[in-house]
């Protein structure tokens, strides 16, 4: 009985001196006596071009926030070594009609955390908000937009978000009065009322896109400016006109926009400055810069690619259209089979709703913009439904870390960086408050980052497979949640948050 006591007593001993040693071992694994972080990520190059941070950090994450970051060891529950790779806060698009899941998977493995639909919007704005509610990897949102705007004063719909709501695109494509016919004073008047509800339901801006409203005249646009200005709310424009014919050349659209902001006072972002100024884009660029040294507030943004697209139904085919492009109809590709168009597909098929890609952009266009110190990376990707959509959905900022970074050497990757971050979240963050935790690698930012190696990285998705993801992109954080992990996507990882203008009552989230 004694020896079986005593073989108890030392097991006893030895189980708190083990207890002792474990508990030692914990305190030495949180310098200074920290909590435990719920995420480390260890040992990566954390690049932050807000700050200009660029060194070996390890960054510790809690309660969906950028808790620590420091070159001390820290402990977490969730360890991941990162070595050899760039720790990045997540990457801002401003211009993403997929506005629904299996492209926002492929935004996701291009390293995209928050997706914003600034250009095509929606409306109503609350409803469609409501719709995306707990489905999506990463951070959503749209502004209101003119085009839905429009349609609801002149058919009386509720289209939503018209690029992937179908169930609309053949009565639209049939009842072209939102489109073609002028606005009477009574029609305008209820075009800015709905335009001012958007915004006081949440909408992050206004989205004109007058090149497809050929029926808007300088007066609608103006009022539309006049509304922005009176909220404070910008506005992301598709200019009037793109290409170098004149009259209504790229150059021509630009003076409208830069004279309606200077003339207002309203925040103007000039969207996919390369397809509206094709050859001209080194002019437009140029009148940009002029007009913000001279106190205008206007962005600009591109997409690193040589061909644009849109529906062949659309006001930009309308006649006149190889002119004003300078292309034919071979440049035309039609998305649902990849077939370069002839005279008499393309009569065919404009007879009813489907997208083309459209190559007409200058190559050296392209590689100015996307070097350009005041243009940001956006993809202005659209919706996936045939699988022969434009690569940009899936590749764009890869694309740009790849080829224009690493092989061409065209910027550098700080720069790169900025254009994808910062420089957007800045664009949003006067109006939105809750984009001023975004786009940063800070202690108190959002847990929005973006993991990749800067040797790997690339895009893959091509004009004839444009639904492959990127490559090098090793983890994706979204609100402190791995949506992305060793490469491949967390299934059912659906952390997403709407982005809305907390102004109207909506709570910053």
């Amino acid at each position: 009985m004694r020896t079986h006591e005593s073989v108890r007593g030392r097991a006893a001993r030895m189980l708190v001196v083990l207890i002792a040693l474990v508990s030692a071992c914990a305190q030495r694994a949180r310098p200074h006596g920290e909590e435990l972080y719920d995420i480390v990520l260890a040992n990566g190059r954390v690049i932050d071009p807000a700050s200009g941070l660029d060194g070996v950090r390890n960054v510790g994450l809690r309660g969906g926030q950028i808790a620590a970051i420091g070159v001390e060891p820290l402990a977490g529950r969730q360890t991941v070594d990162v070595s050899g790779l760039v720790v990045a806060p997540g990457f801002i698009d401003l211009h993403a009609h997929g506005q629904e899941t299996s492209s926002a998977w492929l935004q996701a493995r291009d390293g995209v955390t928050t997706a914003l639909d600034m250009e095509l919007g929606v409306f109503p704005v609350g409803e469609w908000y409501a719709s995306r509610a707990g489905t999506s990897p990463i951070n959503y949102g749209a502004a209101v937009g003119h085009i839905p705007a429009r349609i609801k004063v002149k058919l009386g719909l509720d289209v939503g978000h018209r690029p992937t709501n179908l169930a609309f695109s053949e009565q639209l494509h049939q009842q072209r009065a939102w489109a073609y016919d002028t606005l009477a004073p009574d029609e305008m008047q209820k075009l800015v009322d709905v335009l001012d509800a958007g915004l006081r339901d949440g909408a992050p801006g206004i989205g004109l896109a007058i090149n497809y409203t050929p029926a808007a005249g300088r007066t609608e646009v103006w009022r539309v400016f006049q509304l922005g200005a009176a909220r404070g709310a910008p506005l992301f424009i598709h200019l009037r006109f793109l290409g170098p014919v004149e009259p209504g050349s790229g150059i021509e659209a630009l003076q409208e926009v830069l004279a309606d902001a200077a003339a207002t006072g309203a925040a103007v972002h000039v969207l996919h400055v390369t397809s509206m100024g094709l050859a001209q884009t080194p002019t437009l660029l140029a009148m940009i810069e002029g007009a913000r040294q001279r106190g205008v507030d206007v962005s600009v943004e591109a997409y690193p690619y040589t061909a644009a697209s849109t529906g062949l139904t659309s006001a930009l085919f309308d006649p006149g259209w190889q002119e004003r492009m300078g292309i034919s109809y071979g440049d035309l590709q039609w998305t649902a089979t990849g077939e370069r168009l002839t005279k008499a597909t393309f009569e065919r098929y404009r007879k009813h709703p489907g997208g083309v890609i459209v190559h007409m952009i200058p190559q050296a266009a392209a590689d100015q913009a996307v070097a350009h110190p005041l243009v940001m990376i956006a993809s202005d990707g659209l919706p996936f439904r045939t699988g022969g959509e434009h690569p940009r959905g899936a590749g764009t900022f890869a694309r740009v870390l790849g080829y224009y970074v690493r092989e061409r050497g065209a910027l550098s990757l700080t720069d790169a960086l900025r254009k994808m971050t910062i420089m957007p979240a800045h664009r949003l963050e006067s109006y939105v408050p809750q984009m001023r935790h975004k786009g940063r690698l800070q202690v108190g930012a959002d847990a929005d980052i973006t993991v990749f190696d800067p040797r790997r990285v690339r895009d893959r998705a091509t004009y004839e497979h444009p639904m492959q993801p990127s490559e090098g992109i090793a983890h994706v954080l979204v609100g402190g949640v791995f949506v992305v992990r060793d490469a491949a996507p967390v299934a059912d990882a659906l952390p997403g948050r709407p982005v809305r203008n907390p102004i109207a009552g909506v709570a910053s989230q």
